[in-house]
């Protein structure tokens, strides 16, 4: 097989190996498109002081069409949030405020209440969480997929880049000469 086949062929199969990863992003913009499994997804916090930050990307769970985010704060001083009236107490063993959240939409702010005990008394905050769609992935089988497809994919450009004279070629040329 000629080695421009052979790079064509490693082209197209390093695409076959990305194009899921990127369908997958296109189709998450709704929770219901999820299937169940475990995913991640990046997260924006708003509101607030300014000073409170949250881990991004969360760990976003599917179960029977309902999504769940775990919201991990930089701090220990949550004692619980509000979601559309509902109160969510942390998760245990947790070792910073860490918060199981349903998630009723991407690419939406979603309104919630954080409780901090961080000061002399008490206060609820309010904060928004805005879950972006187009950064759903799939658990570990999307790190191999991309992972493999990217390797693919340099394994080509090294052959286009540094390919060599067949030694027709180069007899041909020294006979020129």
């Amino acid at each position: 097989m000629k080695r421009k086949s052979v790079v064509w062929l490693l082209c197209c199969l390093s695409l076959c190996l990305l194009l899921p990863g990127l369908a997958l992003a296109d189709t998450a913009n709704a929770v219901s498109n999820l299937a169940d499994g475990s995913y991640t997804v990046e997260v924006e916090l708003g509101g607030g002081t300014g000073r409170a930050s949250i881990t991004s990307p969360a760990r976003l769970t599917v179960q029977g069409g309902q999504a769940t985010a775990r919201i991990e704060w930089d701090s220990d001083h949550y004692d619980y949030m509000k979601l559309d009236g509902q109160t969510y107490l942390p998760v245990e063993g947790a070792k910073t405020s860490t918060f199981d959240l349903p998630v009723p939409a991407f690419n939406e702010p979603i309104v919630v209440i954080a409780d901090t005990t961080a000061m002399s008394t008490p206060h609820e905050i309010e904060y928004t969480l805005t879950f972006n769609g187009a950064t759903v992935r799939s658990g570990s089988s999307m790190i191999f997929l991309y992972a493999v497809g990217c390797a693919v994919l340099v394994l080509a450009v090294f052959m286009l880049l540094f390919r060599r004279k067949t030694p027709a070629k180069a007899n041909k040329k020294g006979r020129k000469k």
